[in-house]
């Protein structure tokens, strides 16, 4: 789907004059009763370009696109985006996906595979990567490698977001959107021209709402929402040739953590759910009882940043400073077994704390027939991550008994304690264990790109990128915590009453969630692993050549064919669950050829392009069940895919009134090589990424002169069903049941009726999102599903319905 206006080519290549230029020339082209259309500039290429000149699958998403749908960040927009996918129920660790290329990690150990940008500052961590919509300009969504242009972890492509820079006159907006779920969105912004070299620009949001799910015990409500964020942005034009630009932006959400919908039946204590779970006695998610019960049902981020941007002329030469300074922290606890009883109580909790400093420095100008750039940049990160557990004696002993390995809780006190009205007991003890990881990452890079007008038709363009990884990592269990148990043990042990057991309080000091005692006698940089209360730490380095060269050729003044190879990767890292752990860098080898074409009459665009890839070295995270039974581990195992696919994407002004729209893309994408935790071989076998991805859209525009402008706009996106692998259903993430379905084909229909008023100052606007409210599960967890019998899934946000008025000055 084309999600802005339509690009018009004023002469054969905008690409190597300046944007207003462009622009200017755009009405040119226009004939007699056709109206000019806008030039959509991007930066794709890290130079100021119209969209359909770069030679690079890319779509764009402008402000009043993210505005028709409602959206409120990345999430919500995925489905309009054939090829990208953005799992948000988290929004401190979110995950995303483009040509299914995705990382399935949640450590700091490891870092994404798609690069995600705001105002050219590469947002490294999960926690700082799905942020809120605020005075956005537009989204570019580059599909395919990136490792040149944008650099390191940009391996499946790259999302840049761009946010309005001030302006030289004075405008404000204000904007409350309420809706379904009690939710009330307000909005404002301002901006201010000082001088006539000197104007700020600052704007807010506020977002609320109620929760869509209600817990059936205690009636309260899960899935509220709670975020506001802020920006300050200055543009000083200190000099003719001097632009200065400093931003300050804040983004905190304090919400509910995602709940958990047990899909077993749950018997009557002191019975519990049979271990493992039947997948045939699966309960239907939709009617289901939610019962939650987590001690702290809270999901936060507090993030700051400040950026400053510099661009100064230097002759025919344009140098550029960036400089970032990003700092947040997150927690995130979640139940993990979907019920309210203390004997299956189980709960996680991921908590971070980041700094990280990046600069980098561009210089860019015109030779002859040559434009080109070359930069250096340097990236300073320190990651703090606290994985916790937390659980009760009665749990532990729950799961002891499921294992085989004995009830001892429950034996001492009801086969001594409560027989001889001791005034103790083992049980309703808290129960937690942590792994504390802390990383420090360095990344340097230099990298060169330029484009040769080798004729007035013709462009060949060449890049390389060589980038320095430096990291240092470090796991460190101090064992596990549970001051009331050992009080009572000491108590009991001081007494004698344990002797009588034959025990003694060293039989409980065990951890059953991280067990590291398997681990002890792992090599690590500082000594050798003991398992516990020592840290364990690893330091290593990477380094990688990526590097891309693109053909391009003018056919026609309206099209434009193109063929590329590009590589990119993601650096090599550490699994922060598994001690001593260490992966080599991951890489991405794409080949893509296509053509952009856009006509005046009819108004045309129709681009297509046709791409395969090999990655190599791709690390999943896989939740394993040791051999011979016990509790399961997230473990790091190795794989290369391969896929095959074509993009389409079609913009129709068909009248002057009605324009159609819409993107799609087919993916064959398989298994080159992979061998499961069972030992399988899966090569040959898909990934799980569905066929087909589709979005289509139609905007209808009734001028009513004096009256205003009425506008109806729809949208539909459709996501294949998922192709199954034995892996993927042993994860959750595909297959059926006798109850649901998972990685079903999905339907999403939004809707839009937006009135403008005269002068286009005042708007109110209607809007259903998920119009017919199709929901669908997401996925089972199983992380206690062997260990407790309680797997439990999530399930896809229901119909929205809302009011948006917004005033423009």
């Amino acid at each position: 789907m084309r999600t802005t206006n339509p690009t018009r080519r004023p002469g054969l290549r905008c690409m190597l004059v300046s944007t207003a230029a462009c622009i200017l020339a755009a009405p040119a082209l226009a004939q007699d009763g056709d109206q000019a259309q806008d030039v959509i500039t991007v930066t794709a290429q890290q130079r100021a370009q119209s969209a359909q000149d770069v030679p690079i699958s890319l779509q764009v998403l402008d402000s009043g696109f993210i505005q028709s749908l409602a959206a409120d960040d990345m999430g919500d927009l995925d489905a309009f985006v054939p090829g990208l996918d953005v799992s948000n129920g988290s929004p401190t660790q979110p995950r995303y996906s483009i040509r299914g290329i995705s990382t399935s990690d949640f450590g700091v150990g490891t870092d994404p595979a798609v690069g995600i940008y705001v105002d050219g500052i590469y947002a490294a961590r999960s926690g700082a990567s799905l942020l809120a919509f605020n005075d956005v300009e537009r989204i570019e969504v580059l599909k395919g490698p990136q490792g040149t242009l944008f650099g390191r972890n940009s391996a499946a492509g790259a999302v840049s977001i761009i946010t309005r820079a001030p302006s030289d006159e004075l405008e404000g907006r204000l904007a409350l959107r309420i809706g379904s779920h009690s939710r009330v969105r307000t909005e404002g912004m301002i901006n201010i021209p000082i001088t006539d070299t000197l104007a700020i620009r600052a704007n807010f949001l506020s977002n609320k709402a109620d929760g869509w799910l209600t817990d059936s015990v205690t009636g309260e409500d899960y899935r509220r929402e709670n975020g506001s964020a802020d920006r300050l942005t200055i543009r000083w034009n200190a000099t003719p040739t001097t632009e200065i630009l400093l931003r300050h932006s804040r983004d905190n959400i304090s919400q509910d953590a995602r709940p958990a919908i047990g899909i077993v039946e749950l018997p009557a204590y002191p019975g519990t759910p049979a271990a493992p779970a039947d997948p045939n006695a699966y309960l239907n998610p939709f009617n289901a009882p939610l019962r939650n019960d987590v001690a702290i049902n809270r999901e936060s981020r507090d993030l700051a940043e400040t950026t400053l941007t510099i661009h100064q002329d230097i002759g025919a030469m344009t140098l550029t400073s960036l400089t970032s300074f990003r700092e947040f922290s997150t927690m995130n606890r979640e139940d993990e077994d979907g019920t309210n009883r203390i004997d299956t109580y189980f709960d996680t909790s991921n908590v971070e704390d980041n700094e990280a400093f990046y600069q980098e420095l561009r210089l860019a100008g015109t030779s002859g027939p040559v434009d080109w750039l070359i930069g250096a940049s340097y990236y300073d990160e320190t990651a703090v991550q606290a994985s916790e557990t937390f659980t009760y004696t009665d749990t532990v002993n729950t799961v002891l008994g499921n294992l085989g390995a004995g009830t001892p809780f429950t034996d001492l006190e009801y086969g001594l304690l409560v027989p001889f009205g001791l005034p103790y007991t083992m049980l309703g003890h808290s129960w937690s264990e942590n792994m504390n990881n802390r990383g420090e990452f360095t990344a340097r890079a230099i990298y060169a790109d330029a484009i040769w007008s080798v004729t007035d038709r013709m462009n060949l363009s060449v890049g390389l990128r060589y980038t320095e990884d430096e990291k240092s990592f470090q796991w460190l269990n101090g064992g596990r915590q549970a001051d009331s148990l050992d009080q009572t043990l000491a108590a009991l042990d001081g007494a004698g009453i344990l002797g009588l057991a034959g025990a003694s309080p060293a039989d409980f000091l065990f951890d059953f969630v991280f067990d590291l005692a398997p681990l002890a006698g792992v090599a690590c940089d500082n000594g050798v692993f003991v398992a516990e209360n020592v840290a364990c730490i690893q330091q290593d380095s990477w380094s990688n050549l990526s590097p891309r060269v693109v053909v391009d050729y003018q056919l026609t003044d309206n099209v434009m064919v193109y063929g590329s190879f590009s590589e990119g990767y993601k650096a090599g890292g550490f699994n922060s669950v598994e001690v001593g752990s260490r992966f080599e860098n991951e890489t991405v080898t794409s080949w893509e050829f296509g053509f952009k074409s856009d006509f005046i009459n009819p108004d045309l665009i129709f681009n297509m392009s046709v791409f395969s890839y090999l990655y190599e070295g791709k690390q999943s995270v896989r939740l394993v069940v040791p051999a011979g039974g016990g509790i399961p581990q997230y473990l790091v195992q190795t794989s290369d895919d391969e896929a095959i696919g074509v993009d389409f994407e079609l913009d129709w002004n068909a009248t002057e009134a009605l324009r159609l729209y819409g993107n799609a893309q087919w993916l064959d994408s398989t298994h080159k090589r992979r061998v499961d935790s069972n030992g399988a071989d899966l090569a040959g076998e898909p990934t799980g990424e569905p066929n087909w991805n589709l979005a289509v859209g139609a905007e209808y525009v009734i001028n009513w002169r004096e009256r205003g402008e009425l506008t109806l706009q729809a949208n539909h996106a459709y996501r294949g069903e998922s192709r199954c692998n034995s892996q993927s259903v042993l994860q959750g993430t595909c297959g059926g049941y006798a109850a649901f379905e998972l990685g079903e084909a999905r339907n999403r229909t939004d809707l839009r009726l937006r009135w403008t008023a005269p002068g286009d100052r005042l708007s109110v606007s209607a809007f259903a999102n998920n119009l017919f409210d199709n929901q669908y599960v997401e996925g089972v967890s199983n992380l206690t599903a062997d260990t407790l019998g309680t797997p439990f899934v999530t399930i896809s946000t229901p119909r929205v319905l809302g009011l948006e008025i917004g005033y423009d000055f």
